[in-house]
């Protein structure tokens, strides 16, 4: 056994456990390490969510690897391998304060996507012009779950828990400079929330965001279930 195989142990079985899959985060892995995953996954005919899958190194997988790649640069992510069709209707949101907001907002839209949740898009909706976000709360309050993905103070996140009725997912994000504090501000600000119910997640953790979005559908019943190629134990 090469050093590589002895670096990776591989949980197939984890969707039958907890139905979320394992995702591979790519940030500080080696190609080495990358390509190994991948054709670990290929010979079981096993599908992989990718993330923080830089734009440099997804150049450099083999062509082999690379032809079953379907990748996103904004959000960093990449699908390998065959994706189920999407459940309609969408029964979650992504909400982002701006645009600079979106590389963690599409995060969660690709990691939503990936399980077969389709998801409802709202960018640059940001409480410094309210309007916007007014003219996209009649479709926000027919969500199961709405995430908001937003930096600076993350005002945002408690105007929208005061006017949906579904589950609200604070994103924060390193969005901002000076007191924003590369998202702890955003944090604070979430987990200090007077709308009731907010649940927080990490830092630009879009990833995080969607998980808890999807055991929120899946407690719920409200997640049309998608038989997704290899859903084995593997």
């Amino acid at each position: 056994m090469n050093d590589v195989a002895r670096e990776v142990r591989l949980d197939f079985g984890r969707g039958l456990r907890i139905g979320l899959d394992e995702a591979i985060l790519c940030e500080h892995k080696s190609l080495e390490q990358i390509v190994h995953i991948m054709e670990q996954a290929r010979v079981r005919a096993r599908s992989l969510l990718l993330t923080r899958l830089g734009a440099d190194l997804a150049a450099a997988l083999p062509e082999q690897l690379a032809a079953a790649l379907d990748y996103c640069a904004t959000s960093r992510t990449a699908f390998f391998g065959p994706v189920a069709a999407l459940s309609a209707p969408a029964r979650v949101a992504v909400v982002a304060g701006g645009s600079s907001d979106a590389p963690v907002a599409r995060e969660a839209a690709r990691t939503l996507a990936f399980a077969g949740q389709a998801s409802e898009l709202a960018f640059d909706v940001g409480v410094a012009g309210l309007w916007r976000l007014l003219d996209e709360i009649e479709r926000l309050e027919r969500m199961a779950v709405v995430i908001v993905a937003a930096g600076m103070d993350a005002a945002l996140v408690s105007v929208v828990a005061g006017l949906v009725p579904g589950a609200v997912v604070a994103l924060p994000t390193s969005t901002g400079y000076g007191m924003a504090d590369r998202g702890e501000t955003a944090l604070r600000a979430a987990l200090a929330s007077c709308s009731p119910g907010v649940v927080a997640v990490n830092i630009d953790n879009g990833y995080g965001a969607a998980c808890a979005a999807l055991r929120i559908l899946n407690a719920t019943g409200a997640r049309v279930a998608a038989e997704r190629p290899g859903r084995d134990a593997g």
